[in-house]
């Protein structure tokens, strides 16, 4: 059975030290995990604040896991890859049954 492809988004503040550290942080856990199965959106705030207000966005940086339903968030510089893999690894589970 093939993977499902892991749609993420990633909400950030222009090039702040949180959201440097969290483009990589995703970034290197899609290389490692999901090398051939993810969409990654990367979403900065300040260059548009119009889709950040549509989306709900009042925290950065912030990922939101696009595949889940309904999608799920995780608010910070995502240094934790086994809290990012569990959130997905829900994803895995409902491709699964």
């Amino acid at each position: 059975m093939s993977r499902p492809i892991v749609s993420l988004r990633l909400y950030i503040a222009g090039d702040a030290p949180n959201s440097v550290l969290a483009i990589s942080n995703i970034s290197e856990i899609c290389r490692m995990h999901y090398p051939d199965s993810h969409q990654l959106e990367i979403v900065d705030v300040f260059a548009d604040p119009m889709r950040a207000l549509e989306d709900h966005v009042l925290l950065t940086p912030m990922l939101v896991v696009c595949s889940l339903t309904p999608p799920r968030t995780i608010v910070g510089q995502l240094s934790n890859p086994d809290v990012v893999l569990n959130v997905i690894g829900s994803l895995e589970l409902h491709h699964e049954q």
